[in-house]
């Protein structure tokens, strides 16, 4: 244990996702050693963080205006909409240059041990898109919504729930990411139920 200041800085470090111990120690001493111009950088990066980024008033990425940049594309088709939990998961959908669609993010998954129910996340957003009430009510009707939630119990958790919800509305098509094997992966090595979910959504050739 440190004293004063520089215990505090590790403290907060610490609190970050994937910051341990060791690490939020090592970044501390780092920022302690740092040019106090590199500091103020990181000082005014975190405030507006928090005072200049907006989250897009359709699907709730962030942003840095009312839309963010793909739901301000014309070039994207408004029709297709992936759900996804975390705006991080848009750029991962991204990063695959298949997705030529729009987006939704929910702003988390189900999680009653951690009090997140429904009301928590933004599914009355995409329940009023869907319904023509939203914010883009002018546009195109959507035809198909991409759950892309993470397949983990939480994420399998909130898309069980939405596929109810979304399944009583008439010509929409309700489809969920494919999961299954990774590339350069070995058999032996796939836990049962990736491998079950293979085997199940295998496809012809």
């Amino acid at each position: 244990m440190f004293e004063g200041p520089v215990q505090d800085l590790i403290d907060e470090l610490g609190r970050l996702p994937g910051v341990g111990p060791k690490s939020a120690q090592r970044i501390a001493f780092h920022l302690l050693a740092a040019d106090p111009a590199d500091v103020s950088r990181l000082q005014d990066a975190l405030q507006k963080v928090k005072q200049g980024v907006l989250f897009c008033d359709l699907c709730g990425n962030v942003s840095a205006s009312e839309r963010c940049r793909y739901c301000a594309d014309a070039r994207r088709d408004p029709t297709i909409v992936c759900v996804v939990e975390e705006p991080k998961d848009v750029l991962a959908v991204e990063r695959t240059r298949e997705f030529k669609g729009r987006y939704h993010v929910l702003g988390g998954a189900l999680d009653p041990l951690a009090g997140v129910g429904p009301d928590g996340l933004r599914i009355r957003e995409l329940l009023a898109r869907l319904g023509g009430t939203g914010p883009a009510s002018d546009e195109a009707d959507i035809s198909e919504v991409i759950i892309a939630t993470d397949p983990n119990t939480e994420g399998e958790a909130t898309a069980t729930y939405l596929v109810r919800l979304l399944r009583d509305f008439p010509g929409l098509s309700v489809t969920r990411l494919a999961s299954g094997l990774p590339m350069g992966g070995d058999l032996e090595f796939a836990d049962e139920l990736t491998l079950g979910r293979a085997l199940s959504g295998r496809r012809a050739l």
